[in-house]
């Protein structure tokens, strides 16, 4: 196989930058090893949160081999890794995709095998972006001079890519006793990188943000896009070399295919709308999703929109969802920062049936109050907020993976400069607010949301026209893409 650290899409990588992905490598071989030599099996089972509402299977290695056999007409691999929870989310919306439209969807964390290279490097990887993203809310002067410029110029250099792809190598084994011809969605750009390392056949890498960066090519895929103007800085690799003019990607390399999203959510879109519009109008509790992500930051911007809204939470203008993922310690800061916050809540804490049982009288039933939501298991934590999303009014969210939904947006400040352009991108297609940068701006959202109607009507207006637009249907399509290019 070609090395695809030397030449990208055509475009040779500089010496210099290719020694270095090959010491970076090198480096994670000598600290991790290398097991390119291993003959891992491989086993499927049933998730254990997904397999009833989605028909999840955990696809596992290294533990045995399994008694359910791989379905070769219609299984369809969503490659994924634990970091943070927005690759996550992205799986959960293309395993429910598949679900819908017939296929059998199993579920590949390549952040789940600690035996493997593949999750040390992950995992070592992992933990790093995670504490940059918590000192990045913590410290000004970080977030100013490295995370911002990491995460906007960083990441967007080809020669990250070449480094990436060395790395990417060193995951491939896990893949090794996969059938090669059943397709793979990956949701973060390692698992599509490992997967063609590996011989997959029919691979497909859904990029997950609006910003084009190169850490996100994983050539020999089908690279799906989420918006206009990013599809259109991936085809001429824009800024990826500084101002040089590069080779651009193949066309057949990039689709357009609209947003990520949940069947569950798209199927209920107009019911959920028609819902939200009429709990406005009757001046029934404004519902506000507040959501942690899996890296655990933001909390102290949590506390103010919090601390500012109990007012109305007691006065039954507004009620308030808070799930804190798998962070229970941020729910308890909370409530020693926050007076009187723990005795206007019911608590939802590790009791996934208490958890779907609360979403599902919601749909249809009244809402006061503080609800807090906590789960130790990853996909309770995660899919917690999918199932509390079809009920809420709100979702306040830093504009990452979650910006694409379709529900009235306020976004919270950034956490890396890539994700300004979630917002952008919603802010223009009118389902989401300005990125607001401090709380002062923050609230004075919150404010208009609560206080007025036309912020809240114009956002569910534009809802509905970009359902009709099919704005909403790129996780159907992310799947229609990769199971043809199977049966092609």
């Amino acid at each position: 196989m070609e090395d695809k650290s030397r030449i990208i899409f055509g475009n040779p990588i500089p010496e210099g930058d290719y020694r270095k992905a090959v010491k970076s490598k090198a480096k994670y071989a000598k600290k991790y090893g290398d097991d390119a030599d291993k003959d891992y099996a491989v086993k499927l089972r049933e998730n254990p949160v997904l397999f009833g509402p989605l028909g999840v299977y955990d696809l596992r290695v290294d533990e045995g081999e399994g008694e359910i056999p791989f379905d070769r007409e219609k299984g369809i691999i969503v490659g994924n890794i634990r970091m943070g929870f927005g690759h996550y989310r992205i799986s959960i919306a293309m395993a429910s995709a598949a679900r819908a439209l017939g296929y059998t969807p199993y579920w590949m964390d390549l952040n789940s095998f600690p035996g493997t290279t593949c999750t040390k490097v992950i995992g070592a990887q992992n933990d790093l972006y995670s504490m940059g993203s918590r000192l990045s809310q913590k410290s000004r002067l970080f977030d100013k001079l490295f995370w911002e410029p990491m995460n906007y110029e960083g990441f967007r250099k080809l020669s990250y890519n070449a480094s990436d792809q060395k790395n990417a190598e060193l995951m491939a084994p896990v893949f090794k006793n996969v059938p090669k011809d059943i397709p793979v969605i990956g949701t973060h750009v390692w698992p599509a990188q490992a997967a063609i390392h590996a011989g997959m056949e029919h691979v497909v890498n859904a990029i997950p943000d609006n910003w084009p960066m190169a850490l996100h090519l994983a050539e020999g895929a089908v690279h799906t896009i989420q918006t206009h103007q990013s599809w259109l800085g991936y085809r001429i690799l824009n800024g990826m070399r500084g101002d040089e003019v590069l080779s651009p990607m193949p066309a057949e390399s990039l689709v357009y295919t609209g947003h990520y999203i949940d069947h569950e959510l798209t199927a209920n879109l107009e019911a959920d709308t028609d819902a939200r519009l009429a709990r406005k109008e009757k001046g029934e509790p404004m519902r506000f999703l507040l959501t942690i992500g899996g890296a655990g930051a933001q909390r102290e911007l949590f506390a103010a929109v919090i601390k500012h809204l109990l007012p109305a939470v007691r006065e039954k203008r507004a009620a308030l969802y808070v799930n804190v993922g798998d962070y229970k310690n941020v729910w308890d800061e909370l409530c020693r920062e926050i007076d009187g916050l723990q005795a206007l809540s019911a608590e939802h804490m590790n009791d996934w049936a208490d958890t779907t049982a609360f979403a599902g009288a919601a749909l249809t039933g009244p809402v006061e109050g503080v609800h807090a939501f906590w789960h130790e298991n990853i996909f309770e934590a995660v899919y917690c907020t999918n199932l509390l999303l079809r009920s809420a009014d709100v979702l306040l969210t830093k504009p990452s993976e979650l910006a694409f939904y379709p529900i009235p947006k306020l976004f919270l400040k950034r956490v890396g400069g890539h994700e300004r352009w979630g917002a952008i991108h919603a802010a223009e297609f009118g389902d989401g607010t300005l990125e607001c940068r401090d709380v002062p701006h923050t609230l004075q959202m919150v404010d208009l949301f609560l206080e007025e109607d036309t912020l809240f009507n114009e956002m569910n207006a534009c809802i509905r026209l970009n359902r009709a637009a099919g704005l909403y249907d790129g996780a159907y399509k992310a799947v229609q893409i990769a199971m043809n290019l199977k049966n092609k």
